[in-house]
């Protein structure tokens, strides 16, 4: 009798639950054509697919079209930093053969490049950065580890506030500070938080490197999360394109708005940053590369025949008609809210990445990515018609930490560290010009209604 009534208790209980659940799902729902009728720019775009204009910049400019007489008219896309193209920047690097993403840092936040000196000393400020504080990997990283790198990285983060004396002094000089240290920082929270997960969830061995002395952010990454702490000149100067690339992409990609969303509230510049790191760590964000390359895995499961270019157009198809994968009728990696004929970071970091495919003997894979970049655009066409598509920079990005021997882990959190210099100089110039809390206005649909007692309800 009394498990009688006990299994009557919880029954009842998981309906109450359930009910409440669905009460939850109901009430939370709002008719999509409710969104055309009041003219609100779902997702802050206009109907065309551009971006509603919201703020100013100095930092990052993203071109893929231009406007006329209120049509979109596609061109090649263009990225620049400071209003220098980001071209010329990986050229002058790779002509010179050195690394560049310390000098992006430099520009993104300074708004000037560096002469040889100013390099150099920057360069130094953050290698003896990158220390961490005593006590901190132990008590922080190690002693809670977290099998998503991006949630242990934003808590790294949001803990060096109670490391510092006087966190919330907002003055340029204070902020400054503390994003250079920021940037020297996060690729050992993120190789450091890597570990912990390997050892303590995946039950691996512990390996724990200290932050190589006088390296680039590339090669200490790689000199971190690598065992034997080896790796080669190619894969150094790959990894540093791919930090440059992902370095900046404007005010309105969505981390960096939540950057100066939370900035505009006068938050601490720990809090800021960490709120860009919950963002780019969505899959429609910075988490894209993985659906990409869950997207290929799936493929070369389902078509044994993958190097033939025919069965992979077939595959695509499949994709487009929501046959196949996740069902969504996208093809991951392909397509850009702003780009529309090309993704120059994608251009530049597919010439590396073949080079690397064949050292890597890896050629028939990246024959794949090509593939499926030449063919999406016409199968979209003539299927769906409309916009312009091309490949993004996620479509070879994963490819590339593959062949570096990264893990998934760590995709993620990699655009995260390449990202830290334009969050900060988008946070610094809200801070400088912004002036005011950013507030968007919301239409509240709920008519007025009476409040009942609880006995009346």
């Amino acid at each position: 009798m009394q498990n009688h009534n006990s299994n009557g208790a919880i029954n009842g209980k998981n309906q109450l639950i359930d009910d409440l659940y669905r009460f939850a799902a109901d009430n939370n729902y709002i008719e999509p054509s409710l969104f055309d009728y009041y003219g609100v720019k779902r997702g802050l775009r206009n109907n065309d697919g551009t971006g509603v204009l919201v703020g100013l910049t100095q930092i990052g400019d993203v071109q893929g079209y231009v406007v006329e007489d209120g049509k979109i008219i596609p061109t090649r896309g263009r990225l620049s930093y400071r209003g220098i193209s980001v071209e010329d920047i990986v050229a002058a690097c790779q002509a010179e053969k050195r690394f560049g993403y310390e000098e992006v840092c430099f520009l993104l936040l300074f708004g000037k490049l560096p002469n040889k000196k100013e390099l150099d000393t920057f360069c130094d400020i953050l290698w003896k950065s990158r220390n961490l504080p005593d006590g901190f990997m132990e008590d922080v990283i190690l002693k809670g580890p977290s099998k998503n790198i991006m949630n242990k990285l934003s808590r790294c983060i949001l803990t060096c506030y109670s490391y510092e004396e006087n966190p919330d002094d907002l003055s340029i000089n204070s902020v400054l500070s503390r994003c250079i240290d920021l940037i020297a920082q996060i690729p050992v929270f993120v190789a450091y938080s890597y570990m912990a997960k390997r050892h303590y969830i995946d039950n691996e061995s512990l390996h724990i490197h200290k932050p190589g002395e006088e390296q680039s952010t590339a090669e200490c990454l790689l000199h971190m999360i690598r065992p034997n702490c080896e790796f080669s000149p190619l894969e150094a100067e790959i990894l540093d394109l791919s930090l440059i690339l992902h370095a900046e992409h404007g005010g309105g990609n969505n981390s960096t708005f939540v950057t100066r969303v939370a900035t505009s509230s006068g938050t601490d510049t720990y809090s800021a940053i960490a709120a860009g790191v919950g963002a780019l760590k969505g899959p429609k964000h910075g988490g894209a590369n993985i659906k990409v390359m869950e997207m290929i895995e799936d493929l070369k499961a389902n078509v044994p025949n993958w190097e033939k270019e025919e069965a992979v157009r077939e595959y695509l198809i499949k994709l487009l008609n929501k046959e196949a994968f996740d069902r969504s009728g996208l093809v991951y990696g392909m397509g850009h809210a702003v780009y529309t004929l090309s993704d120059p970071r994608a251009e530049l970091l597919k010439k590396k990445a073949h080079e690397l495919a064949k050292v890597k003997n890896m050629e028939h894979e990246f024959a794949l990515y090509d593939t499926i970049e030449r063919t999406t655009p016409e199968l979209f066409a003539g299927m769906k018609g409309g916009k312009s598509l091309c490949a993004n920079v996620d479509l070879y990005s994963g490819f590339v930490y593959k062949m570096l021997g990264i893990p998934m882990d760590l995709y993620t959190a990699i655009f995260a560290i390449a990202r830290v210099p334009g969050w900060c100089a988008h946070s610094m110039e809200e801070l400088i010009s912004g002036g005011r809390i950013i507030r968007p206005a919301y239409r509240t649909l709920v008519q007025i209604k009476d409040y009942k007692p609880l006995n009346e309800r």
